[in-house]
């Protein structure tokens, strides 16, 4: 069974794929709705499945490993298990979350001590350790573990920082090697290329992943604080170099407009919390632009809450009553919204494929780029 077949590529970088997992297959590009404690904040997994069309979501190893830890993982039979969820999962590697707790944290050549924020405590995540936890969890696709450096950083820092991340990688595949999986399906391991927006770093650390010969790759250290201009430069020169018979993964990105211009430069996989974020915040992404539903202006539009919306909610509420809720601080607010903004992304990266499909995905995608930005 091959893990990814191409199916169309377009004039310039894009392509249509499909990825074929034990919990089933998923058409590239594809977005990941974030579920970082086994849930995607205020969705039911049904929802998920019929109404938002997920294809695959994401786990999250560092809170999943404090709560509810991986005794509780391992009898319930693994996260898919656990949350009842049938279809495929992605795990991040907790290095980011670690990565973000600058303040309690020691890194060292052996891995990363860090107090957990829940009550203290103190842990050591490892590349072996990361590694063992994914295996717990019993995602499709698991993560190398690495260390992403904040923005801006030296460029002597982010040197030594991507070198360690490199012997940290040879470590998660040695340990990968020695011990099989857990639940009877198989897990596929992506490496991450690092090197903030340094192009020469970038180069290098594109050359390791790529010689490592993962079954798919992935670029992090980016949509970290860096001008939008940067991280589409960098994804540009990285995805020239990885492997293009492999998926590409570009970690914690982003905006409707960043997922079409990455999506241009070649990347397959996308994730981010801020479809279900803002949406917890009154803003909403609709193929019209953006909406702040908190506005005066929503207060007696009994029209329905994006016309052009695919979900239930869109069709079901009107812009004054979700207005009304949010005003009101009830929590019912709080999932339309998330259940609208990625029933959208969902939406945005299947009208992607088609215009691939079609061969007319660059003259699209600048014809609704500015639209998508537009603020109503």
């Amino acid at each position: 069974m091959k893990f990814f077949n191409i199916e169309k590529t377009s004039e310039g970088k894009a392509r249509a794929g499909e990825l074929t997992t034990d919990h089933g297959k998923i058409q590239t590009p594809i977005f990941m709705p974030v579920g970082t404690v086994a849930s995607v904040k205020t969705v039911h997994q049904r929802e998920l499945k019929e109404d938002i069309k997920a294809q695959i979501i994401l786990g999250n190893t560092y809170h999943l490993y404090l709560r509810p830890g991986m005794e509780t993982m391992q009898a319930a039979g693994g996260l898919h298990q656990f949350m009842n969820w049938d279809l495929p999962i992605l795990t991040d590697s907790g290095g980011f979350q670690v990565f973000s707790l600058s303040g309690s944290r020691k890194m060292s050549e052996e891995g990363v001590k860090f107090k957990s924020h829940i009550d203290g405590s103190y842990h050591l995540f490892t590349p072996e350790k990361s590694m063992e936890i994914q295996r717990q969890i019993g995602a499709d696709i698991f993560m190398a573990f690495d260390e992403c450096v904040a923005y801006p950083s030296g460029y002597n820092q982010v040197k030594a920082s991507m070198e360690m991340t490199h012997r940290w990688l040879k470590r998660c595949i040695d340990w990968n090697e020695q011990n099989p999986e857990l639940y009877g399906h198989k897990q596929r391991f992506f490496p991450i290329v690092q090197g903030s927006t340094y192009s020469d770093l970038r180069k290098i650390s594109a050359e390791v992943i790529s010689e490592a010969g993962a079954e798919g790759n992935a670029i992090g250290g980016l949509s970290v604080g860096e001008p939008e201009d940067e991280l589409y430069r960098i994804t540009d020169e990285v995805t020239d170099i990885l492997p293009k018979d492999k998926p590409r993964y570009l970690m914690g990105v982003g905006t409707p407009w960043n997922i079409l211009e990455s999506i241009g430069l070649g990347i397959d996989m996308m994730d981010c919390v801020m479809p279900t974020r803002n949406a917890r915040n009154a803003m909403l992404f609709t193929w019209q632009g953006v909406m702040n539903l908190k506005n005066e202006k929503w207060k007696q539009d009994f029209s329905p809450l994006d016309e052009f919306g695919t979900s239930f909610v869109d069709r079901e509420y009107s812009k004054a009553y979700v207005r009304h809720l949010f005003v009101s601080k009830e929590y019912l607010a709080k999932q339309i919204a998330s259940i609208h903004n990625l029933a959208f992304y969902l939406d945005l990266v299947k009208v992607a494929r088609e215009h691939i499909v079609a061969g007319d995905f660059y003259e699209w995608k600048k014809s609704v780029l500015p639209v998508l930005r537009q603020r109503l």
